[in-house]
């Protein structure tokens, strides 16, 4: 589903070069979950928003369903993230002015989807997350908890067949943060291919597969039940 071949992404600011990704090879199948680890700064948000198409590799190339996209234009990325990219963010990113079925009908509107199959399709994802009666509250009104299960749903609304969740708990207590977990876990025990970013291990256990970036390299990668070595 997703390849990228010796990867570089080099940050500049006057005189400063910073490499934030440095030589990285990968390659994710479809239905996978992948959780990425490693120390702040090590380069995982920075690989996530290459994989989700928000930013472009210095070099190298990236391969999404076979199509070579390492240098398209933002118009044509935005294009290709529409209905086949979800996103989960640790600040949730939730719009203030706009109730829970307002945030989460929102990436169909950009798609163009019909009213009707916008409802439908809207109610789908807020009966998966377990908060339809909350559907026409604002984000202030809602827990963390409760915001993050609107995100999850604005998120998989669209159906797309890949997510990416950028420490999906790292705003909440425990037992929400395991809820969230749990979603994700069933989203891909269904068939969504899923790529987490985590500094948690309790949360990176729900995957299947756990790669650890320390200084913009992959430096161990784990696989299957138990995370048997790999490498």
């Amino acid at each position: 589903m997703l390849k990228i071949n010796n990867l570089i992404k080099v940050f500049r600011a006057d005189e400063v070069e910073t490499v934030a990704l440095n030589d990285i090879s990968l390659e994710i199948h479809e239905g996978e979950f992948v959780a990425i680890m490693g120390p702040s700064g090590c380069g995982k948000t920075t690989l996530l928003n290459i994989l989700g198409l928000i930013d472009l590799p210095s070099s190298g190339q990236y391969f999404f369903r076979n199509k070579e996209v390492s240098k398209l234009k933002e118009k044509a990325r935005a294009k290709l993230r529409k209905g086949s990219i979800g996103f989960i963010f640790q600040n949730f990113n939730l719009i203030e002015e706009l109730n829970v079925f307002e945030n989460v009908e929102l990436p169909l509107i950009y798609m163009g989807v019909s009213v009707r199959e916008r409802k439908r399709k809207v109610m789908e994802a807020l009966e998966k997350v377990q908060i339809t009666h909350r559907q026409r509250h604002f984000p202030v009104q809602l827990s963390g908890g409760q915001q993050q299960r609107v995100a999850v749903a604005r998120a998989v609304v669209a159906d797309p067949p890949l997510i990416l969740a950028d420490e999906p708990t790292g705003n909440l207590d425990s037992a929400h943060g395991e809820e969230v977990m749990q979603l994700l876990n069933d989203l891909n025990s269904n068939g969504t291919t899923i790529v987490m970013v985590t500094h948690s291990q309790r949360d990176a256990d729900y995957s299947r597969r756990l790669i650890r970036l320390f200084d913009g390299k992959i430096i161990h990668e784990n696989v299957g039940a138990g995370f048997e070595e790999k490498m």
